[in-house]
């Protein structure tokens, strides 16, 4: 039978170079409206699929879908909104050095002018507000580790962005979705084996589970 009324909670946060200190000082009233959109998920309704892999088969469990969708519809609620970043590329590494600080504009006459043929690329994220970019995964590990060491640190350097929030699945919840995604535990491993200062973006990495 399903549950009715299981809220999401936020179980572990991790602050990445300050990225919470510098919420709590300089943004507490978006910081507080992050918590909230978190506490207003209601996990029982996202206990929809069946799965069918060997070992789970016919087991209900989490779906990622669900969860995202519950995510987006309350942040866009509270006017979190999407935000694209596009640059441009080409096979000459000193090329890339030259026009990274540049605006799009900028790095492609230059590619042009050197003689290289300009890539257009682009990095999107689809909740960004008030200089802050939130990130809900439930996909799989690979999409986390490109939020967290390339999209995130697009748009900063980009100076679209102060911090960058990356919500997860406590492994406890991952645990009772298909197997696939990934998680808190795991992605914090991750980013403390890098060291201190990678990735160079200050980000608050949030754990969450019914």
């Amino acid at each position: 039978m399903l549950q009715v009324g299981v809220k999401v909670k936020i179980v572990k946060t991790y602050s990445h170079l300050n990225g919470l200190e510098y919420l709590l000082v300089h943004k507490p009233g978006l910081w507080t409206e992050i918590q909230d959109v978190i506490a207003s998920v209601d996990a029982a309704i996202c206990l929809t699929k069946v799965s069918k892999e060997v070992r789970m088969k016919g087991q209900t469990k989490y779906s990622p879908i669900d969860l995202n969708r519950e995510f987006h519809e309350q942040l866009q609620q509270r006017s979190w909104s999407e935000s694209r970043v596009t640059y441009w590329v080409t096979d000459d590494e000193r090329l890339i050095r030259q026009t990274l600080p540049m605006s799009a504009a900028e790095q492609k006459a230059v590619i042009v002018q050197a003689g290289k043929t300009p890539i257009m690329s682009y990095n999107q994220t689809d909740f960004v507000k008030d200089r802050v970019a939130i990130e809900v995964q439930f996909g799989k590990y690979a999409f986390v580790a490109y939020d967290l060491f390339v999209k995130h640190l697009a748009f900063y350097v980009r100076d679209q962005i102060d911090v960058g929030i990356e919500i997860l699945p406590m492994k406890s919840l991952q645990a009772k979705m298909s197997s696939g995604p990934g998680y808190y535990e795991g992605e914090l491993y991750n980013v403390i084996r890098n060291g201190r200062g990678v990735p160079s973006v200050p980000l608050v990495i949030i754990g969450i589970a019914p």
